[in-house]
């Protein structure tokens, strides 16, 4: 076994003595040789929370008996909710996409740079316009065209194409559809969307026209976990930058796809190094 390969054990419960000690005593007493672990307190929720990543390479459990052993001896106790994961398990993502392709060309390069360790088996569009960049990349592409009389249609052939693919994760690229909350229940914490820091001042289709008209000095972008609350889910990143009277509303809307694609390339990042925990409405992302 590689010694790159490694668990990946991340945790919350309520906090309590010892849970540091008591976790890194499992991994130490079955011959685990720690790599990364970093922890928070919650200190107004009394909530703890932790990621904890150790070599797999001489482990005296099978991966698959980890699990099994873990739960009854330290995550029921502890009242633990908590979740393995392993290196070499590559993530397969689904990616959504309406007809703006920054976001989608920047995941798609950093996956063909090798930045993002992950399979990328299907793109959806509710658009055409995605198509050519799909096949410039060898990449099945889908046009679903989604309106308000056949939503509930189309999501069903959506879900079944994620089903067929076996993704494991969604990420939305600018995918200028509201999906319904039937369609994110079956990946909770696992849809990503992207969008600018504008909401909720300036909502509608021309939010860099009305933020312009109204001389903002800064710009940003928001990636978070979707949920059934419309924009409203769990933040994984955001980022701003800084603008003057002399930006147009056309330097506005091009510094603004610059951020969302940084920003959306760091969220998916850490949810791909498993680095998130999502708790009551508000997301705990590790370094």
């Amino acid at each position: 076994m590689s010694k790159t390969e490694t668990a990946i054990l991340r945790i919350h419960c309520p906090d309590q003595r010892g849970i540091v000690a008591r976790v890194t005593d499992f991994i130490h007493q079955n011959h685990g040789n720690v790599v990364a672990l970093d922890q928070y307190t919650n200190r107004e929720e009394g909530r703890f929370f932790m990621r904890v990543e150790w070599e797999l390479e001489g482990f005296l459990l099978d991966r698959e008996d980890i699990g099994t052993v873990f739960g009854p001896l330290l995550g029921k106790p502890l009242d633990m909710y908590w979740d393995l994961k392993f290196s070499d398990k590559i993530p397969r993502m689904g990616i959504f996409v309406s007809k703006s392709s920054h976001c989608l060309y920047d995941l798609l390069a950093r996956y063909e740079a090798g930045e993002l360790k992950v399979e990328i088996p299907v793109i959806i569009s509710n658009h055409k316009e995605m198509e050519r960049v799909a096949h410039q990349f060898d990449i099945p592409f889908y046009h679903i065209p989604v309106n308000k009389e056949n939503k509930k249609e189309q999501e069903e052939k959506e879900l079944e194409i994620l089903k067929n693919h076996q993704v494991d994760f969604v990420v939305l690229a600018r995918y200028m559809q509201i999906l319904s909350s039937d369609f994110v229940a079956n990946f909770p914490n696992n849809v990503i969307n992207i969008h600018h820091s504008f909401l909720p001042a300036f909502a509608g289709a021309k939010p860099y026209h009305a933020a312009h008209s109204r001389g903002v000095k800064i710009i940003g972008a928001t990636s978070h976990y979707v949920t059934s609350d419309l924009d409203a889910g769990p933040i994984i990143d955001q980022d701003v930058i800084r603008i003057s009277h002399h930006d147009s509303v056309e330097s506005l809307v091009q510094k603004g796809k610059d951020i969302e694609k940084i920003v959306l390339s760091r969220a998916v990042k850490a949810h791909l190094d498993r680095k998130t925990l999502v708790f009551n409405n508000k997301t705990v992302v590790f370094a």
